[in-house]
């Protein structure tokens, strides 16, 4: 017997978008206005168009889910992996998670976003999927460290790196949980 699938009437409702955007703004404006009263913030134009695409990704990808389901654990689970990319990316720009921003080696942590976003893809955005897709990043976040220290890195800076695995692990967990109640929701039905 075929099943009709039941549509959730809160998925794409994001009762949170004014404000999630509006924190994305606010966060754009504060260096400008920290500029105003202080020489020790100094962004150039481009400062402020990489940090504007940053927040734009991230809070579209947030909408992202919001589209995909209507359901809290997994909105938090998709916002979590997120907001764990965008400090990751934010952190090598500012001041590296391996010695400096510039060092070539903060280049690796890129291989854990890639992990991560193609894992959702393979996954097709599905809960249990997207948790293994996390649990991915996570351990590819902490090769990452363990090559850092073979290559010979400080141990404080790359157990601050490992620190990043988890929130991929946390997000892994709270799609386990959104995978366990959407099961639970259909074997009702």
């Amino acid at each position: 017997m075929a099943t009709t699938p039941v549509t959730d009437p809160r998925r794409g409702r994001n009762r949170f978008r004014p404000l999630i955007w509006g924190a994305a703004a606010l966060l754009l404006l504060l260096p400008a206005v920290a500029m105003q009263f202080t020489g020790e913030v100094n962004w150039t134009g481009s400062d402020f168009l990489v940090m504007g695409a940053m927040l734009a990704t991230a809070c579209g990808l947030y909408e992202l889910a919001v589209w995909l389901s209507g359901d809290t654990v997994y909105r938090a689970a998709f916002g979590v992996a997120v907001f764990t990319g965008f400090l990751t990316v934010w952190v090598n720009l500012a001041v590296g998670m391996l010695g400096s921003e510039n060092n070539i080696e903060n280049l690796m942590f890129a291989g854990v976003l890639l992990i991560a976003a193609v894992g959702a893809l393979v996954a097709n955005f599905r809960p249990r999927g997207m948790a293994w897709a996390m649990d991915a990043a996570a351990l590819a976040q902490l090769l990452v460290c363990v090559i850092a220290l073979v290559i010979g890195f400080r141990e404080r800076g790359v157990f601050l790196a490992a620190c990043f695995a988890a929130p991929w692990f946390a997000s892994a967990q709270l799609f386990r949980k959104a995978a366990r109640d959407q099961e639970a929701a259909t074997t009702v039905q």
